[in-house]
């Protein structure tokens, strides 16, 4: 088989950042204000954020990650504690976990939104279990409604790993207004919208907004903002151990682009989604997602998923993508095949995880993807039927 990309076209991307002259603009006013680590912009970022997914309150950090890592550890949660999360998600999600000490327990996932399934979790609880985090796979919302039931029968935290899901939401509700406790964004160039790094907590719970923002900034008790407008002399003091999770107030100027043109850009991806599930749906080899009525996909990322084959298949498949210059992923990876997690206990428990990261295929979904170019990938894989 011939590894020669064809050069009748530009390669087709699988993601790509929307990012124009307003992000640049953004970026030289904060450069030129000679403000540029965590401050004004970053206030106003955050305030805009809130407001867009109607939340009291939005805590901007250095990464979806440590966004998850600052929530768990103001939650409480530490060593010899356990945390209930799905082992279909990226590996941040149980690294955020296991930095703090505690444990991740891999819940298995619902065979038709990927997320995590309610009805097992209550089988994984035990005397050590703290929080649930639940992941909204590729932007489509969990099951929030149930998972908030078990965790406040068994007493534990639900924080809602959103770092795709800006812009998704949830029976009418945005994601981001938690149905639990906290909820945590990412700004990655692979998102819907990028600060280039970056994440953002949300929460209804003032006492905790106003801990994680000391938090992220070595537990300061003064922000720098708050000391340089101070018309008297204020010292700051440092009442616990805390993090460097700051953003910048240059990323945080890209971030208030980005929200802006959000809605417009959510628009299109559904657009583009439709497309792609009106031209697939109809293959017996190939299903296209399941949206169920309670949820309003984003389409961070758009997966198809083979019925049939092996991930022989799979990886044929896409090389095959690949030579006729379109770029794909593999579907979400099922974190407990990763060496800091292997155990032959979650790959008996988890089938469904396992079924799901062997046979999914993430297909190319950008804003400013031309529909010549979709029509292009669509039939492509029209014509790989086995």
């Amino acid at each position: 088989m011939s590894t020669v990309i064809s050069k009748a076209r530009a390669m087709i991307p699988v993601a790509r950042p929307f990012l124009g002259v307003e992000e640049e603009q953004g970026v030289l006013e904060v450069l030129r204000s000679g403000w540029v680590t965590q401050g004004p912009r970053v206030a106003e970022f955050e305030r805009k954020f809130a407001r867009f997914v109607g939340c009291e309150h939005a805590i901007a950090v250095s990464s979806c990650t440590t966004a998850l890592q600052l929530s768990l550890w103001a939650s409480g949660i530490g060593p010899g504690d356990e945390v209930i999360c799905p082992s279909l998600s990226f590996i941040a999600t149980a690294n955020a976990i296991k930095c703090l000490g505690a444990t991740p327990v891999f819940a298995d996932i619902d065979a038709s939104t990927y997320n995590i399934d309610p009805e097992v979790i209550e089988g994984l609880i035990s005397p050590r279990t703290k929080a649930i985090l639940a992941v909204h796979q590729m932007g489509l919302p969990a099951e929030l409604n149930a998972l908030q039931e078990i965790a406040i029968a068994n007493k534990l935290k639900l924080i809602e790993d959103a770092a795709c899901a800006i812009g998704a939401s949830f029976h009418g509700e945005m994601i981001g207004k938690p149905v639990g406790d906290i909820a945590c964004f990412s700004f990655h160039p692979r998102k819907i919208m990028t600060t280039g790094e970056g994440g953002m907590i949300t929460t209804q719970n003032p006492e905790l907004a106003a801990r994680m923002s000391r938090l992220r900034q070595h537990a300061m008790s003064l922000s720098d903002v708050a000391r340089h407008n101070s018309r008297q002399v204020a010292l700051e003091t440092y009442d616990e151990v805390g993090f460097n999770f700051r953003m910048t107030d240059m990323q945080a100027a890209v971030g208030i682009a980005q929200l802006d043109r959000l809605s417009t850009v959510l628009v299109r991806r559904r657009l583009l989604a439709k497309r792609y599930t009106t031209a697939l749906n109809h293959l017996s080899w190939l299903q296209t997602p399941r949206i169920p009525t309670y949820s309003d996909h984003n389409y961070q990322s758009y997966m198809v998923l083979l019925t049939v084959g092996t991930v022989a298949d799979r990886d044929a498949m896409m090389q095959r993508l690949l030579e006729k210059g379109i770029s794909t992923r593999r579907a979400i990876m099922a974190i407990h095949r990763e060496k800091p997690y292997q155990s032959s206990v979650w790959e008996e428990r988890l089938p469904r995880t396992n079924r799901i990261s062997d046979a999914g295929i993430i297909l190319p979904l950008f804003h400013e993807m031309s529909e010549l170019d979709q029509d292009y990938v669509i039939d492509t894989v029209l014509e790989m039927q086995p």
